[in-house]
């Protein structure tokens, strides 16, 4: 189920303190599933059992939902085993983890596969995610764990080795080595951490890649790459950088389909070498790729058994690894591969440029963020009237960049806003948002003022820097160069109303500071006018006369009789959509300015009241839309601020989940009762308040929630 927004910000404290202790560092990995791989290691040895893993059991549930869910014909023939069961001295990893280790089977997450060749071109990241010390002999207890990147975290997934068989062979990721497994549980830990298998099918190489290392990913559309992407690559490899490439296909039918030259449309693979050899007189750059089917290869020059390799001495071949196998490996001109390829991307360990000869140190900041629909999930800049209401992040560029040229005062940044989830959400119909973001600089007038901007200032603002495009992929990566200052990013999904979790990272070469911008919360107080002692006006005498109708002989208003004047005199507004105060509303109305604690209104307390809600009534008429009595939920932000409450976007988050209708409009009973509720918390509050602000700790903002 989706988080509420409530639920939302618990879990960021939880990791924001954990983060404080240490805990979601390489060093300290978060448990995924609260699993501790050791201790529970050492439970199956002392107990001398085989570790089953209730978290991903072996059933069809971790299987799929859909197409190996439990309606589909490919699951019935499906038996979990354990390695030993599958064949003789099984071994984790054989002669060393190398890319032909990885082989697809019956399911679409070549993707992964791409990524996980070229993560075993670096040994150091490899053994980051699996971990060495794991094997079928010595210590064996049928439990494995494995480390990814999630989100800002790294965690440790914990599985057992019951693997997806049939007639005794994988169904999906395998090895070379009908011995070896590695490979084919990572792929269990991986779909574990997303659900289930089938949540795998389909994806960018880049996902992964990120997931494995921590990265960040930069794309080049092949029709639009610089004229340094040779170098460019050759640079990302020595780096340890990962790369992957494909042919996009335009046709979704023909995806996965095989061309004339042994290629692959809308498949993904992994670029394993990029090097420099001498052919005949000249020079020839090449590139090396893999298909992750562990076959189906390139039949075009230096393809493996073409004509060209025939010039070349048996040192330069050695020295290129060059081998005529079906392995799914072969080298290309890298001519031909920039005119067969559309795209190729890489996920770099550390943003520095490329382009650059130079190595720097960055830093990064990571922020957390939530898009609510009908409060903060505005759209992109094309919906002005509810844009400004995304999450707004600060972002201070404080020192420019060691090497200015041409006395360019700069600093280099590289954004990148990434979506949370949406794989592991699937099953639920959930699909990539199309996603991107927009930077703003805030005028020097309104520097340190941590507000939230309004929706004059984007309307009057254009932006200085942007995303390249809104895409539907889960992150999109940008890299800028922009003078010191303060600037504000906007990120969002391009249309409105589409709720979702995001992280947004902001990597910097020099000191820089990116926060999400959060309204202090405070209230502007308002107490209860006195009595009058002088003569009564021709209005109070009305007002007077209004007050013994409804009262009669006890000269005191009751909730009851509060609700039914309340309904009987609202309904003469046709302007105002409204449902009738309930009874509990108006018992709320009534605590708010009951002095003297009898549960009633007396006449001061109900001329009070009855002020306050006109005063409230003149905000709703401004903000109603069209006349029609009702309130978008979006202008809720500025209504309440025009009350005299500010708050964070948590509470505004709250507000909008307590009060919309399915239509994201508050009607004007609904509103009251928002203000109604607001008031009485900050006077609750305002025994504890020193200097005029309100600040909840955490157990306040949890009673606040529970209480709206």
């Amino acid at each position: 189920m989706p988080y509420t927004p409530s639920g939302f910000f618990c879990d960021r404290l939880i990791r924001e303190r954990e983060r404080r202790d240490g805990e979601g560092s390489l060093s300290k990995p978060l448990r995924f599933s609260g699993q501790d791989f050791t201790a529970l290691k050492q439970e199956c040895l002392t107990k001398k059992c085989l570790f089953e893993d209730d978290t991903f059991p072996a059933s069809v549930e971790s299987l799929g939902y859909k197409e190996l869910g439990h309606k589909s014909n490919k699951v019935k023939n499906i038996v979990w085993r354990r390695p030993k069961e599958i064949c003789e001295n099984p071994q984790f990893i054989v002669g060393g983890a190398s890319r032909t280790d990885i082989c697809q089977g019956d399911l679409g997450d070549c993707w992964l596969l791409a990524a996980i060749a070229c993560l075993t071109l670096n040994e150091k990241l490899l053994y980051r995610v699996v971990p060495q010390d794991q094997s079928f002999s010595e210590g064996y207890g049928g439990i494995f764990h494995f480390q990814f990147w999630r989100y800002g975290d790294w965690v440790d997934v914990v599985i057992d080795d019951r693997i997806p068989t049939f007639n005794n062979q994988l169904v999906f990721t395998k090895s070379a080595e009908r011995n070896e497994f590695w490979s084919a549980l990572l792929e269990k830990a991986y779909a574990k951490l997303h659900g289930s298998y089938e949540a795998l099918k389909g994806g960018n190489t880049t996902e992964a890649m990120e997931d494995f290392t921590g990265g960040v990913t930069e794309f080049y559309e092949m029709k639009e790459a610089p004229k340094e992407l040779y170098k460019i690559m050759k640079k990302a490899l020595e780096r340890g950088s990962m790369m992957g490439c494909s042919i996009d296909s335009l046709v979704p039918a023909r995806f996965e389909t095989r061309t004339v030259t042994g290629l692959v449309k809308g498949h993904a693979y992994s670029v394993t070498a990029v090097e420099e050899s001498q052919h005949k007189a000249s020079k020839v750059r090449l590139v090396r790729l893999r298909n992750p089917w562990g076959q189906v290869e390139w039949n075009g020059p230096w393809s493996d058994n073409s004509k060209e390799w025939v010039s070349l001495s048996k040192g330069e071949k050695d020295q290129l690894q060059h081998q005529s196998a079906e392995d799914g490996e072969f080298w290309m001109a890298f001519e031909d591969f920039k005119k067969n390829y559309t795209k190729i991307e890489i996920c770099n360990l550390t943003p520095d440029a490329l382009e650059d000869d130079k190595i720097h140190k960055w830093t990064v900041s990571v922020n957390e963020g939530r898009w609510v629909r009908g409060c903060s999930a505005g759209g992109c800049r094309n919906y002005p009237d509810t844009f400004w209401t995304n999450p707004q992040f600060r972002l201070c560029l404080l020192e420019e960049d060691d090497d200015s040229e041409d006395n360019e005062v700069a600093c280099s940044f590289v954004v990148s806003l990434m979506q949370k989830n949406r794989r592991k959400e699937r099953k639920l119909g959930a699909n990539l948002f199309t996603i991107g973001f927009a930077i703003y600089e805030v005028p020097k007038e309104m520097h340190g003022n941590k507000q939230h901007m309004q929706k004059d200032f984007f309307l009057f603002n254009s932006s200085k820097a942007r995303c390249k495009s809104y895409i539907n992929l889960r992150e999109v990566t940008q890299r800028f160069r922009l003078s010191p200052g303060e600037y504000v990013i906007v990120p969002s999904t391009y249309e409105p109303h589409q709720e979702g979790e995001f992280i947004l990272r902001v990597f910097s070469e020099k000191r820089n500071t990116s926060e999400e911008i959060e309204n202090r919360i405070e209230a502007d107080h308002t107490v209860p006018a006195p009595a009058n002692a002088g003569e009564e006006s021709e209005e109070d005498q009305q007002f007077r006369s209004l007050f013994q109708q409804i009262a009669a002989d006890e000269m005191e208003v009751t909730a009851n009789e509060l609700k039914n004047v309340l309904n009987r005199v609202v309904s003469k507004h046709k302007d105002l959509n409204t449902e009738g105060f309930s009874l509990e509303c108006c018992r709320s109305m009534i605590a708010l300015v009951d002095m003297d604690g009898t549960g009633r209104l007396s006449l001061q307390e109900f001329r009070h009241l009855w002020n306050k809600i006109k005063q409230w009534q003149g905000i709703f008429r401004h903000y109603s839309s069209d006349q029609a009595g009702i309130i978008n939920s979006y202008e809720m932000r500025n209504a309440i601020n025009d009350a005299g409450f500010r708050l964070n976007n948590q509470l505004y988050d709250i507000i909008t989940m307590r009060y919309a209708n399915e239509g994201m409009n508050i009607d004007f009973d609904s509103f009251i009762s928002c203000l109604v509720r607001l008031e009485a918390m900050f006077r609750a509050f305002q025994a504890f308040d020193q200097d005029g602000t309100i600040r909840l700790s955490v157990l306040e903002w949890l009673q606040l929630t529970m209480y709206a």
